[in-house]
């Protein structure tokens, strides 16, 4: 897929802008706090409907304005598709080709993206929630099933949180029907985000391992792996899966409610990295963290490619310049010539220019791009 056409209006830092472009490598350049890193996020939220960087839609706004308002483009393998996504406070509208979509996971999907920016070392070695949310977003984007049943989830896990809280202390038994239609409903949606991230995760291994051993020389063995919070091997059908998370749910019971929260299922799992058998998290040098960053985001680009039939455009916001010559090079050469990228840096001397073909360079300067 290929964006053509990029327009914001009171994004951020953006009053009016418009971009047009038929490069497949565009390079943003400027020094920081001048909007760059606004432009590649304004195209992951048109892709995703929310930002990589923070959870309140209020600061995608600009400055005393009521919305903001982006707008793309895009070439796809089966024609061209025009995508709309207005912010207000009051929430958020989309449209495809001018059709409003009832559910915003109507929308998500139409275009896919991948992001690689320096804090995505932290799904590496930072906190679980990271990894979760990391899961969520790009399972989302190609199977948009996967979107309702999180969201449910999360319903019924904070209204089971909040029974907890309620109902705990003397006389907690007596509440343990209602406990379990919360359990049921907790345990209908968690197994089947679960059976999910499997399969995901069993994909994103395959691309991630070949492609880790080729930038490291075949000197390392990257291997990822599900750590689900509660044991089961994932060779049983849902109906299984489902009994196990109930089990699971009446063994920690009395530690719930005393403990007021919920402490089985999808929200507390992880995804573990280990190279040459070792945890990287843990164990792992920041080179090694680095490449097994790269590697995952790298593996995105073909995982998607399988799942949806074409590249997704990737967003590179300020990581080349944390990369090293061998890492940029391998980055580049996997890229070149089959996937958009946009490119934010602050200086080009960063770059390895010679390995990029087919390049457009752009000066970003206070929320404009110089001409």
């Amino acid at each position: 897929m290929f964006l053509k056409k990029l327009s914001l209006q009171h994004y951020r830092n953006y009053e009016q802008f418009e971009l047009a472009t038929d490069s497949v490598v565009n390079l943003f350049v400027g020094p920081n706090a001048q909007g760059k890193t606004n432009l590649l996020e304004s195209i992951f939220v048109l892709a995703l409907t929310k930002s990589h960087r923070t959870h309140q839609d209020k600061e995608l706004i600009g400055w005393d304005k009521d919305q903001a308002v982006i707008y793309g483009e895009l070439d796809k393998k089966y024609g061209a598709v025009k995508l709309q996504l207005q912010i207000s406070q009051q929430g958020k509208k989309a449209k495809i080709n001018g059709l409003e979509q009832k559910k915003l996971s109507g929308f998500v999907g139409a275009m896919n993206v991948v992001m690689f920016a320096p804090e995505d070392l932290e799904i590496v070695k930072g906190a679980p929630g990271i990894r979760r949310r990391f899961l969520d977003m790009e399972i989302g984007q190609v199977h948009p099933g996967y979107l309702h049943d999180l969201t449910q989830y999360t319903k019924v896990l904070a209204q089971r949180n909040n029974f907890l809280k309620q109902n705990g202390g003397p006389g907690a038994g007596k509440h343990s029907a209602m406990l379990e239609v919360w359990n049921e409903q907790l345990a209908t949606f968690g197994v089947k985000m679960m059976k999910k991230r499997q399969s995901f995760i069993e994909k994103l291994q395959r691309w991630a391992e070949s492609i880790h051993e080729g930038i490291t020389n075949g000197q390392e063995s990257l291997q990822i792996v599900y750590k689900p919070s509660f044991g089961t091997s994932f060779q049983e059908d849902e109906p299984i899966l489902f009994d196990q998370f109930m089990v699971k749910l009446n063994e920690v019971r009395d530690q719930e409610l005393r403990r007021g929260t919920t402490l089985a299922g999808p929200h507390r799992d992880d995804m573990l990295f280990y190279i040459n058998g070792k945890e990287a998290q843990t164990f792992g040098s920041q080179g090694q963290q680095r490449t097994t960053a790269l590697s995952v985001k790298l593996a995105e680009l073909e995982l998607m490619n399988e799942e949806v039939g074409e590249y997704p455009i990737l967003l590179l916001d300020d990581v080349l310049s944390e990369l090293d010559r061998n890492r940029q090079t391998q980055l580049i050469e996997t890229i070149q010539d089959k996937v958009q990228t946009f490119i934010t840096t602050t200086g080009v001397e960063s770059v390895d220019l010679s390995k990029i073909r087919d390049a457009a360079f752009f000066q970003v300067r206070n929320g404009r791009i110089l001409t």
